[in-house]
C-alpha cells in the first residue's frame, strides 16, 4: 500500500529528531555530571538551566498536570484542556504517547538508569498530545516547533536555543 493509500505520510524526521534529542540530553547530562552549566553552541555561550528529573509515575503525572494547566499553554493549544494519564511502560526502549487514549507511557528504572524520567522526554510526549489532530508525520515540522515552544516556556530560552540549533544541525525542519 502506498503512502497516499494509507492516508499517512512517512515520519521522515523521526531519526533526525531522536539524534538531536540524544545530543541535547547528553549536553544536559554533562552539565549535571561536571557541574559546568555553561556550554558553547555555535559560537554562543549558554548557561543551561537545571532539567527536572522524576522519581515515579506519580511525579511525572503531577508535572504533566501542571504543564497542561499553565495559562499560556492553555491559551496556545486547545488540547491542553484534555488531561493526560501517565502510566509505567514495560521495557526500556522508549517513552511514548498514545493519542487515542491520551496516555503517556514512560519506562521506569532500568538497571541504574531512569533515562526517560526527565523533563525533556516528558515535554516531547506532551508536544505530541498538543497536536490539534493526529499528525500524519508525528515528528514533523509542526511537532518540532511545539516541542521547542514548550521547552522555551517551561525549561527556559537557553534550552530552547540548544534544542533548535542542535535539531537544525541534524537536519530537522520546523514549521
Amino acid at each position: 500500500m502506498s503512502e497516499s493509500e494509507s492516508g499517512r505520510r512517512r515520519d521522515n524526521q523521526r531519526a533526525k529528531v531522536y539524534d538531536g534529542e540524544q545530543l541535547v540530553r547528553r549536553a544536559f547530562d554533562r552539565a549535571d555530571e561536571f557541574g559546568h552549566r555553561t556550554v558553547e553552541v555555535y559560537g554562543s555561550q549558554l548557561t543551561l538551566p537545571v532539567e527536572r528529573r522524576f522519581a515515579s509515575v506519580e511525579s511525572v503525572q503531577t508535572y504533566v498536570d501542571k504543564v497542561l494547566a499553565l495559562n499560556w499553554v492553555r491559551a496556545q493549544w486547545e488540547r491542553a484542556a484534555v488531561s493526560i494519564r501517565v502510566r509505567a511502560r514495560g521495557g526500556a526502549a522508549a517513552a511514548h504517547y498514545e493519542p487515542t487514549t491520551a496516555v503517556l507511557a514512560v519506562p521506569l528504572h532500568t538497571g541504574s538508569t531512569a533515562w526517560a524520567l526527565r523533563e525533556l522526554v516528558v515535554l516531547h510526549e506532551i508536544a505530541h498530545h498538543l497536536a490539534p489532530e493526529p499528525e500524519h508525520a508525528p515528528h514533523g515540522p509542526e511537532f518540532c516547533t511545539r516541542y521547542v515552544e514548550l521547552a522555551d516556556g517551561v525549561i527556559g530560552p537557553e534550552a530552547a536555543l540548544l534544542i533548535r540549533t542542535t535539531f537544525a544541525g541534524c537536519g530537522v525542519r520546523f514549521g
